[in-house]
């Protein structure tokens, strides 16, 4: 947050309002807001934990922090590959979890204003992709903007903590 004044009144500006952080996934390019980012870092060993879903792929150990991965292409119902030297976690934090994003590679940093963000698309049956929180048009390109907090549901979210909790 940044300090600004007005008349003699301090208002805080969002910094970090309209900053996506996107990354690749099968060729298609999606984005996050900047707010949920906590780091990135490359593909490590990841601790595997039976019976949780496929797309969560175990643990890692993060600076002595226990964090669950998920990998965002099986959760998408997309074939999974090989990791390699672009495969990438984003560590982010929802609701006070933080878990890792598994993405084909990171782009950019990108700002991407309230005008330029268009409603999710809609079926004809009224159907949204319940994780796709809008589309984000920058120059000829359109961005996938997901919505984190609708990335784990419920039931999820427990998994994950009991993957955590000591």
């Amino acid at each position: 947050m940044a300090e600004l004044y007005d008349n003699n009144v301090v208002v805080e500006e969002d910094t970090q309002a309209g900053k996506f952080l996107t990354f690749s996934l099968d060729g298609e390019t999606y984005g996050i807001e900047i707010r949920y980012v906590i780091e990135i870092i490359g593909i490590q060993a990841i601790t595997v934990i039976p019976e949780v879903p496929q797309y969560i792929k175990g643990i890692i150990n993060l600076r002595g922090k226990v964090i669950p991965v998920i990998d965002v292409r099986l959760k998408f119902g997309k074939e999974e590959i090989e990791y390699n030297e672009r495969t990438c976690i984003i560590v982010i934090d929802i609701n006070d979890i933080q878990v890792g994003l598994i993405v084909d590679f990171v782009d950019e940093v990108l700002n991407i204003g309230d005008d330029d963000i268009a409603d999710a698309p809609k079926s004809k049956t009224g159907f949204t992709n319940k994780y796709i929180k809008g589309i984000g048009k920058v120059n000829d390109k359109v961005q996938l903007l997901l919505d984190c907090e609708k990335l784990l549901k419920d039931e999820e979210v427990e998994t994950l903590e009991s993957m955590v909790a000591n």
